[in-house]
């Protein structure tokens, strides 16, 4: 049970901070300020819970998972409203 665990973890480790460096390159590409914001929304939101999950395989105690998911459920709660707040300081400013 731990070698899947341990593959699991390792994998979702990968795939999560893939799914960063692409929203990185994302910010950077993108010219519009509401499309980087979605890129950095996504990163913020999947990437980071992906490698939050990663993490509480690898280290395979039911703690460990459970303030992986605390943390996801706080980026889900936080993540909207941060975006929110920093698109409409993008269309108030102009950009």
């Amino acid at each position: 049970m731990t070698g899947f665990l341990n593959v699991a973890g390792a994998l979702l480790l990968v795939l999560g901070s893939t799914i960063v460096a692409l929203a990185g390159i994302g910010i950077l590409r993108l010219s519009d300020p509401f499309m980087r914001m979605h890129a950095a929304t996504k990163a913020g939101v999947v990437g980071v819970g992906l490698m939050l999950i990663g993490i509480g395989c690898l280290l395979g105690t039911v703690g460990s998972l459970l303030t992986a998911l605390a943390a996801i459920g706080f980026l889900f709660l936080t993540s909207p409203i941060a975006s929110h707040m920093l698109g409409r300081a993008a269309y108030i400013s102009g950009a």
